[in-house]
């Protein structure tokens, strides 16, 4: 158990970094991040913030040791930083970010636990995407085996025809076959150091061009009939690679039952609503987590929840939602506006 006044290194310095610092200080922590340099919002509640590259092994060995425990907030950390410390201070454990990074990987590894993954081939070549789309058909997706995140780094196939219209590929590639699906939603679980498992219930996400729009809480009838076959397979994802922490997976509400869409080794967009929507947040349950505290309470306080994110230019007048008692707001401090970028987001809770 790591005791108050200890320090947690966190990779990374987004918004998911940063509303784990402040639930770090809130139980006695001190926060030190680590990032390339850029418009890194965490560093605004870290005790210190380190804004060298990836590659910078002075500096990392520096931070290192200045550090209890380290974890991360997103899965694009490369592997290689991990070495830098020792495996026993690091949360989660190295297997889910290498897993996570792979989209290939990442379906192999969830498949030899018995998950459904969309039909899917690994693509290297246009000729093996040719081969791709006549096995699996079409439409498709053609996503980057690495990166890629809020629908980026993805093509559709609408037929076999948009093959020929794609550049050369740059790196390796996967390509999926079309699910048909009613809905979209995340399984959000925590493990603590003992394997203790908890989860929160499971929201109805909805996308805009790829990226999260907004999640719903009750997630209704259809998704409700899957969570826990769901939430089967994420536990016994979790307790394979020897987790702790907090770990999403995505999946896609079918006729058939769930489909895996992909996991993120990490605190996720979808779980925002916990901050006030359940009794222990994601974000506090991973640093708990992490710093070998008991887990806390993840049932749900209120009838219904929406969470919704505030993209681009939809920051702009945010704060008059404030006038609505209902409504939470988070702003992530961001310097510049993006069409695409996540700025904020509003949670507008229902209680009996």
């Amino acid at each position: 158990m790591l005791a108050p006044g200890s320090t947690i290194g966190i990779l990374g310095g987004g918004q998911l970094g940063r509303m784990m610092a402040i639930c770090a200080v809130n139980l006695g922590y001190r926060c030190i991040g680590y990032a390339p340099e850029g418009d890194n919002v965490a560093d605004l509640v870290c005790a210190e913030f380190f804004s060298n590259r990836w590659d910078d092994s002075e500096a990392l060995a520096d931070f290192a040791t200045r550090c209890d425990v380290v974890t991360w907030e997103f899965e694009n950390v490369p592997v290689s930083v991990l070495g830098t410390f020792d495996a026993k201070c690091l949360h989660p454990t190295r297997i889910g970010l290498e897993t996570a990074q792979d989209r290939l990987k990442e379906k192999r590894f969830v498949e030899q636990l018995g998950g459904r993954p969309a039909p899917y081939m690994a693509i290297d070549t246009r000729a093996d995407l040719v081969g791709a789309v006549e096995r699996i058909g079409a439409p498709g997706i053609l996503k980057t085996r690495r990166d890629g995140y809020d629908g980026k780094g993805q093509w559709r196939i609408a037929s076999p025809r948009d093959v020929e219209a794609l550049p050369p590929l740059a790196q390796p590639a996967i390509y999926e076959g079309f699910v048909e699906f009613e809905a979209e939603f995340s399984v959000i679980l925590v493990r603590g150091q003992d394997g203790e498992i908890r989860f929160w219930d499971s929201t109805r996400n909805e996308h805009d061009s790829g990226i999260l729009a907004r999640s719903l809480l009750p997630a209704g009838t259809t998704i409700e009939a899957q969570v826990e076959e769901a939430r089967a397979l994420a536990r016994q994802v979790a307790d394979a690679m020897r987790y702790v922490g907090v770990l999403t997976l995505e999946f896609f509400a079918t006729a058939n039952g769930p489909v895996f869409n992909e996991m993120a080794p990490r605190v996720h967009n979808s779980g925002h609503w916990t901050i006030e929507g359940a009794a222990t947040s994601q974000f506090e349950n991973h640093i708990r987590a992490v710093a070998g505290l008991p887990l806390g309470d993840t049932r749900t306080v209120a009838t219904r929840v929406v969470m919704e994110n505030l993209i681009g230019n939809q920051v702009e007048g945010a704060q008059h939602t404030l006038t609505d008692s209902d409504v939470h707001l988070h702003l992530y401090g961001k310097r510049s506006i993006r069409a695409g970028r996540k700025m904020g987001h509003v949670t507008r809770l229902e209680r009996a």
